[in-house]
């Protein structure tokens, strides 16, 4: 048994798992001597053995929503990406203008207009 100081809500998880455990097999009669026995409520013990139960539910809905989660991460990475190329495009594409525009200044000169 966990320690007398603690409040049978303040146990870790295993120690209430040991305790529905030990619980299952036994008859009404034998459950409430138990508690007793052990300073715990019938109602306390239910909870813990629902919680008990429930555990791979909770996990199946944490692992859906992670799934959810990264599928949106994943969309969210797509279209950075894609702007990122779009942005990368337009750069080289003004570096070869600027480029384009000094190699006709050195060859031609400026023009009139320009200025």
């Amino acid at each position: 048994m966990p320690s007398r100081s603690a409040t049978p809500d303040q146990w870790t998880s295993q120690e209430k798992f040991r305790i529905v455990l030990e619980t299952a097999p036994m008859n009404e009669a034998e459950f409430s001597a138990y508690c007793r026995a052990h300073g715990l409520y019938p109602e306390q013990v239910e909870a813990w053995r629902e919680a008990c139960m429930n555990a791979n539910a909770d996990a199946a809905e944490q692992e859906k929503q992670q799934r959810k989660a990264r599928k949106a991460e994943q969309k969210k990475l797509r279209e950075l990406e894609r702007e990122l190329r779009r942005k990368d495009k337009a750069l080289a594409e003004t570096a070869a203008l600027l480029t384009l525009s000094k190699k006709a200044e050195a060859i031609w000169g400026r023009n009139d207009e320009d200025e």
